[in-house]
C-alpha cells in the first residue's frame, strides 16, 4: 500500500478531537505540519495551553489515527509552543462554530 500524501494525512487528523473543546485539532489550528519520511510521519503541533490536561490523550489520538493508515509504520510528534496558539489559528469553520470574530 502506498503512503498517503501529507495533505491526506492532515485530513485523517480531523478525526482527532480536543476533548475539552469538542472540535477537531486540525480546524482548531493545533497541527502546524505533517511531514513524511519513508514510512515515518512527523507531526509538528501545539496545544491550546502548555498545561493542557488532555495533552497525552490528544497526542495518543494523533499517533493512533496515523498508525491506522496504511503505509504509516511510525509517528513522531513534535510538540512546540512557538508560535503560540491563539484563536487566529482556527479555520473559518471553527471560528464560526465558536463565534470568533476576525
Amino acid at each position: 500500500m502506498s503512503m498517503p500524501t501529507a495533505d491526506e494525512l492532515r485530513e485523517f487528523l480531523k478525526d482527532v478531537f480536543d476533548p475539552e473543546l469538542g472540535y477537531n485539532i486540525v480546524d482548531l489550528g493545533l497541527v502546524y505540519g505533517v511531514d513524511i519520511d519513508g514510512s515515518k510521519v512527523n507531526v509538528t503541533m501545539t496545544l491550546t495551553t502548555p498545561g493542557c490536561p488532555a495533552s497525552d490523550m490528544i497526542k495518543g489520538g494523533v499517533a493512533q489515527r496515523l498508525l491506522d493508515v496504511g503505509g504509516v509504520e511510525q509517528v513522531d510528534i513534535n510538540l512546540v509552543w512557538e508560535p503560540p496558539w491563539g484563536p487566529h489559528a482556527m479555520s473559518a469553520q471553527a471560528k464560526e462554530h465558536f463565534g470568533v470574530q476576525d
